[in-house]
């Protein structure tokens, strides 16, 4: 006689890395993840007191994944521990794209005499005229989609305290 087929799920074994660490008299620790030597950065030269979170956080994945941790300090002391995983709030941000070199700007020097030293200057590029009315008054109309510079403009410049104007054409 056949047994039935049972379709109960099989659970999965449940395994963590375990990081041992071994603190030596002069400071400097070896490590070993599931037995295996963890080599630490070559510009170091030796793992650190002070690298006991880079090895967590490079063993579970910055703490996406739990891990037992071992410590043996020089006197023969041990610290054991479990480090839990914590579920990221926010993802990581995408990586950005380099940044196109941006091109060298463009620039044009407008000079001019006859201002007080020190004084505020106004630069004022002038993109149309229009007349004053029979009272006085004056309206304007810019249409703010011109924004470059053509021959033929002109730019003044305002003397905030002496009132000097002085009018370059740029053509």
């Amino acid at each position: 006689m056949r047994k039935p087929l049972s379709h109960a799920p099989v659970p999965a074994p449940v395994s963590m890395p375990v990081i041992r660490l071994t603190v030596h008299d002069d400071g400097t620790m070896s490590a070993t993840v599931d037995g295996e030597p963890l080599a630490p950065p070559v510009a170091e030269g030796a793992w650190r007191r002070g690298s006991f979170a880079r090895i967590v956080d490079q063993v579970t994945a910055e703490r996406m994944i739990p891990a037992r941790v071992e410590v043996t300090e020089a006197d023969g002391s041990t610290f054991t521990d479990i480090i839990t995983a914590t579920a990221r709030k926010n993802p990581p941000a995408p990586a950005l794209p380099d940044p196109e070199p941006a091109d060298a700007p463009q620039l044009l020097e407008v000079t001019g005499d006859g201002f007080v030293p020190g004084e505020d200057i106004a630069v004022c590029r002038i993109i149309r005229y229009t007349d004053a009315t029979g009272t006085g008054t004056a309206r304007a109309l810019i249409d703010l989609a011109h924004d470059h510079l053509v021959p033929g403009d002109e730019v003044v410049l305002v003397g905030r305290v002496s009132g000097t104007l002085v009018v370059r054409s740029l053509s």
